[in-house]
């Protein structure tokens, strides 16, 4: 699990429980069904409403590595080690001798670039390629980010519906004593799930999908580098001091 995430959200939580306890409240008090289905579910329709199924789904994708820690990038200076050691093969037997490495690159990312080099594809159509397949990369990720922020930009608003609704019950019903708590319950804990669920779940988990395109952007990035610094020959120390100052960066 990432336990950033899952500390964060756990803490969120009890926060808001924790204090509305203190304050003599009660639990029943705050859970209340029709709110939240005019809130999520509200919530829910406008984003559908705003976005591509394809961007909904690939957001989905994502929202699983916000809160598992799946081994899907390489680590930085197994990534350098590498490239170093790619570096002194390509020295010694030649550029094509890399083909035989391919198998042993898990990042798909990686295998491509070299495999460019491989291909003797040359040095700024290589570069050209690469950098467009990032900023493809990020735009298609920055937009399945975007449906948790917009999300979170509704349910507060969502929120406000809800609460209008309550208290429209409420109004029907001033002959009925016995009804008016319950009404003016739902009126309120509909603005506390527009507003909670904005802050402390959607714009968090946007925020958290950002930061991680930005994490594999930068390790692209310094893949480009590499890849060219191989392709042009140099030697397996520069690369190893030139990719070491990407880390220094980060």
């Amino acid at each position: 699990m990432n336990k950033a995430s899952v500390i964060g959200i756990i803490l969120g939580i009890v926060a808001i429980m924790g204090g509305n306890l203190i304050e003599g409240g009660k639990l029943s008090s705050i859970v209340q069904g029709s709110a939240a289905l005019i809130v999520f579910g509200g919530t829910i329709g406008a984003t559908f409403l705003s976005f591509s199924l394809k961007d909904i789904m690939l957001s989905a994708q994502m929202l699983k590595n916000v809160f598992i820690e799946e081994k899907l990038l390489p680590d930085d200076h197994a990534i350098i080690k590498d490239m170093v050691d790619f570096a002194s093969t390509a020295r010694q037997k030649g550029i094509l001798s890399l083909d035989s490495e391919m198998d042993t690159i898990k990042y798909s990312f990686f295998r491509r670039a070299l495999r460019l080099v491989v291909d003797g594809i040359d040095p700024n159509v290589l570069l050209s390629s690469l950098e467009q397949d990032n900023r493809t990369f990020e735009e298609e990720r920055g937009r399945a980010a975007k449906v948790f922020e917009a999300a979170g930009g509704y349910a507060p608003t969502i929120g406000i519906i809800g609460a209008v609704l309550g208290l429209i019950h409420v109004m029907e019903n001033l002959s009925d004593p016995a009804k008016l708590g319950s009404g003016i319950a739902v009126a309120f804990v509909a603005t506390v799930y527009g507003v909670a669920s904005a802050n402390l779940l959607f714009l968090p988990i946007a925020k958290k999908m950002v930061n991680n395109v930005k994490r594999e952007i930068f390790l692209r990035e310094m893949i480009i580098d590499g890849v060219l610094s191989i392709q042009a020959g140099r030697s397996p120390y520069y690369l190893k001091e030139h990719l070491s100052s990407y880390l220094a960066r980060k």
